[in-house]
């Protein structure tokens, strides 16, 4: 027996015989606020409608890490990840991006174009390929969340984010 379950733009499918979960490469835009993330998908919400995917990540939900200073208590309740489905199921995703993190956020630097590819070696090929000539700004690697992630700007100058939910 078959089951096909869409959640938000993923296709997964399950067998009861045995557990097989097939998820499907999606591409959304992500944008960089200064402090006013919150504020601004609260607006983009009531232009477009619906709910946020999941509740949203704020910087003082970041566990401890090794090497990595702690978040300031003014930066606590920043918004870290936001994700808004808007015109045809497309999802908008957000992030603080203030100055006591070292951004400074212009126009240009405050959108990326978020890659979801299926697998990790997909992500290797395309970070590496859009890197090149470029500069990688966040090397690939596991994060906290659960996924392989890196973000690199192209030679170009379009910024690039890769968030693959494969595991090793």
């Amino acid at each position: 027996m078959l089951i096909a379950i869409t959640l938000r733009k993923f296709e997964s499918v399950i067998r009861f015989d045995n557990i097989k979960i097939k998820t499907m490469a999606s591409t959304s835009t992500y944008l960089n606020f200064p402090r006013n993330t919150e504020e601004a998908f609260n607006f983009y919400k009531s232009v477009f409608g619906g709910e946020f995917f999941g509740t949203p990540m704020r910087f003082g939900d970041i566990p401890p890490m090794e090497g990595m200073p702690p978040i300031a208590e003014e930066d606590k309740n920043l918004i870290m990840h936001i994700e808004l489905a808007i015109v045809g199921g497309h999802m908008l995703m957000g992030t603080d991006a203030p100055e006591s993190f070292g951004f400074t956020v212009n126009f240009g630097n405050n959108v990326h174009i978020n890659l979801q590819p299926d697998t990790r070696e997909e992500t290797k090929r395309l970070f590496d390929a859009l890197s090149d000539g470029g500069k990688a700004t966040m090397e690939l690697q596991d994060m906290f969340w659960g996924d392989y992630y890196g973000s690199c700007t192209d030679k170009l100058g379009v910024n690039w984010m890769f968030n693959c939910a494969e595991k090793k």
